[in-house]
């Protein structure tokens, strides 16, 4: 079993051995997946300075993970109040590796820190494309919490600007580079669970108390929030679908309490569901026609997945898939491709953040739902 206590671990290093079940049904299609390989030490990774745009709750994840658990340290915090960047600094003590963070008044002066050699964009939805914007504009490759922006012609325009300037970025979606995940990935695109049939995602909190959610201005709901999980799982194993079909509930702001998303693929379908207003046990599963992939509860985290084979009552074999932390994992990927002289990331490429939002703009269309500005 991985354990998840140790702290300033090599993390993937205790990643348990892949059950002889998983690798049965890869070596059976001539597939394999060595965890050493398809899941990169993020401690191995070039070292890289970061600055943090934006002070909240995700940002704060990633000024522990990463300094923690990767190569990368965070050079400098930037927010629009001194004191509150400070007190960000301040209660992250993982941001003095390297020596202590700066802390920054403005977002202009902490694209302008010649220390920083890469911002992460930690604000809400509404505007990560300003603020991806602002960072390419000073030179600075990107990486930017998702959902990427609010809508698909946003990210183009964002994607268009690190093209004209030959520079990185990257949607933070972190889950694609988990271990679960990449086994995931490896089992459909194999043909180790047989022909896919049926794929679900499920991603559920009780989450009305959170402000930004329920503001329209802010580009508020379930789905840039929470419904983003599901559907980038499930673009990550199937691509783009043919169509779809949505059914939700609007608050009476207008915005999505949450919706079920159908989605129809070639010989097969697919369901994405969230809710903003319940909480649920978030899990995913693969079916194939040999076998089925279970990730039981919050599969969008480093957590267990389960391979089960023939009949429907055959017996699961589960791999430990956690690990301390996990957003070190995107970060070691975007400072590989940073220091490589990349743009954009194989495991995280332009084309699927630009499908994926157009799956949500879709979703949204279907509902109604309508940000200001739009």
């Amino acid at each position: 079993m991985a354990r998840t206590d140790a702290p300033a671990a090599r993390t993937t290093e205790l990643l348990p051995p892949l059950p002889a079940a998983f690798r049965d049904a890869l070596s059976a299609v001539g597939a394999s997946f060595d965890v050493a390989t398809e899941v990169l030490e993020p401690q191995d990774a070039p070292p890289l300075r970061w600055g943090i745009l934006g002070a909240g709750h995700i940002a704060g994840t990633f000024a522990t993970d990463v300094p923690t658990y990767s190569s990368g340290v965070v050079a400098a915090v930037g927010s629009r109040d001194r004191d509150k960047a400070q007190a960000f600094v301040d209660a992250h003590p993982a941001t003095a590796k390297g020596g202590p963070a700066r802390a920054h008044g403005s977002y202009e002066e902490l694209v302008a820190d010649d220390e920083v050699e890469a911002v992460y964009v930690a604000t809400p939805h509404a505007f990560h494309a300003e603020h991806a914007l602002l960072a390419l504009e000073a030179g600075k490759p990107v990486l930017v919490e998702k959902s990427f922006t609010v809508n698909a012609a946003q990210a183009r325009r964002v994607l268009d600007a690190a093209r004209q300037r030959g520079l990185f970025v990257m949607e933070a979606m972190w889950t694609r580079f988990l271990p679960g995940q990449r086994l995931a990935e490896r089992l459909v695109g194999s043909g180790a669970l047989g022909q896919v049939r049926h794929v679900q995602a499920t991603h559920f909190q009780s989450l009305l108390h959170v402000e930004r959610l329920v503001r329209p201005e802010l580009a508020g709901g379930a789905l840039l929030d929470l419904g983003v999980y599901p559907l980038s799982f499930i673009h990550a194993l199937l691509g783009a679908p043919l169509s779809k079909s949505v059914v939700g509930r609007l608050s009476t702001e207008g915005l999505d309490l949450g919706e079920v998303c159908a989605l129809r693929y070639d010989g097969l379908s697919a369901v994405a569901a969230c809710g903003m207003d319940c909480a649920g046990r978030n899990g995913a599963e693969v079916i194939g026609s040999e076998a089925r992939l279970t990730i039981d509860r919050q599969f969008y985290r480093p957590v267990p997945v389960s391979l089960a084979r023939g009949a429907r009552d055959a017996a699961s074999t589960t791999w430990d898939a956690r690990l301390p932390g996990g957003f070190q994992l995107e970060a070691a990927e975007a400072a590989r491709c940073i220091k490589n002289g990349r743009t954009q990331s194989d495991l995280m490429p332009w084309s699927a953040t630009i499908e994926v939002m157009e799956m949500m703009d879709e979703v949204r269309a279907a509902l109604g739902v309508v940000y200001p500005g739009e």
